[in-house]
């Protein structure tokens, strides 16, 4: 039996970080990531597909963003699976019972919206683990496998959101999913494989292979591991056991970069980096810039950053990962003609800007202001 496992498309979703122009081309990818899922499922013969969660990034969506969804869903020409998970749970206002989703819902589309098995066809079951509220109270998946008959010759696979409790970062959530009741579960043969959501990355966890969180078919922060593909999954595959490959769907890539400047030369190889970046308008970059550079330099550098910010999705550096200290020698002073109150100002500056203070920041702002005023040229 061959399924496809995917999680958390997040449809609706939008990131402030976003240009104003990029932010619906985000959404738009977002759906057509689910249309190329129903490709693949396509292509690659699967039984069903069962999506674990997060499937909406709220239940208060704009009716057209749902009515957009529910047609890319339209895709899928075998039986699709939607869980219930934290951002759209199956409450009083869930997304799943309003009238944008209902009226519009293709009929090979299934909101699983009871805890327990889904009888498929004779020897292959879903078990559903929805949630009802964005606050469970308890493990719910160890109460669904606590109620789970057993079913010689049937396969099962486990369908749940959340984070498992190995993972756990902070104690104390009632809602953790128990790794030990998974794999008590898998080793009885009460289910065969546990396909989650939630991670946002595609792992295993435990290093069980049994165990796997798919990640989102389109990233959406830079520390997420593998995001932007789905898994399929064989069951029975060979002499009975598992196969999982993973396939990438995603165009989007949120990525963290951090260089050090201290050279014009620096400079220029960072504006290079900047420039081959592939994709740049489905680019999520952010920046950790460290070093030190003259004044020139330093005017040089924001011009790199000004001239390339409009090419990429998004372009930052904030001030906590903004360490380059302005290193303003008595030549750059002096290149600039200054005399008089001028030319003590412009010493003052330098010198706060080179002092790494509280108005360090401020100080540099005001040396390139004052070196572009002055006709510096970088």
């Amino acid at each position: 039996m061959r399924f496809l496992h995917t999680a958390d498309w997040h449809l609706g979703m939008s990131r402030r970080i976003l240009s104003d122009e990029a932010r619906p081309r985000f959404a738009e990818d977002r759906r057509t990531a689910v249309r190329e899922i129903a490709r693949i499922a396509q292509e690659e013969q699967v039984e069903f597909v069962v999506a674990c969660g997060d499937v909406f990034d709220a239940n208060h969506l704009d009716r057209a963003e749902v009515a957009r969804a529910v047609e890319a869903m339209g895709a899928f020409t075998v039986p699709l699976f939607l869980l219930p998970g934290n951002h759209d749970p199956l409450d009083a206002g869930s997304v799943y019972r309003s009238r944008a989703f209902t009226a519009a819902c293709p009929d090979h589309v299934r909101v699983i919206a009871e805890p327990g098995p889904i009888v498929l066809r004779p020897g292959v079951e879903i078990v559903g683990v929805p949630w009802r509220t964005r606050r469970p109270a308890g493990d719910q998946v160890a109460e669904v496998i606590a109620a789970l008959p057993p079913a010689p010759g049937t396969t099962r696979v486990l369908a749940a959101h959340g984070i498992v409790d190995d993972d756990a970062i902070a104690s104390g959530d009632d809602a953790l999913i128990g790794h030990a009741a998974l794999t008590c579960a898998l080793d009885a043969g009460l289910v065969d494989y546990v396909a989650l959501g939630d991670h946002h990355s595609t792992r295993q966890v435990g290093g069980d292979p049994r165990i796997r969180y798919p990640g989102t078919p389109e990233a959406t922060r830079s520390d997420e591991q593998e995001a932007g593909g789905v898994l399929i999954v064989d069951i029975g595959h060979g002499d009975g056991g598992l196969a999982v490959r993973r396939l990438d769907v995603g165009t989007w890539s949120f990525r963290r970069e951090a260089f050090d400047l201290r050279s014009a030369e620096d400079v220029e190889r960072f504006a290079a980096a900047l420039d081959s970046a592939r994709d740049k308008e489905r680019t999520v970059l952010r920046l950790d810039l460290a070093g030190s550079l003259s004044v020139a330099e330093d005017v040089r550098l924001h011009e790199v950053l000004d001239t390339r910010a409009d090419l990429f999705a998004s372009l930052t550096v904030s001030d906590r990962t903004y360490d380059v200290a302005v290193m303003a020698g008595d030549n750059d002073i002096a290149a600039l003609g200054l005399a008089g109150y001028a030319r003590t100002a412009a010493d003052e500056i330098a010198r706060v800007a080179a002092g790494g203070g509280d108005d360090a920041g401020a100080a540099r702002d005001a040396l390139r202001l004052l070196y572009r005023l002055a006709g510096g040229s970088a």
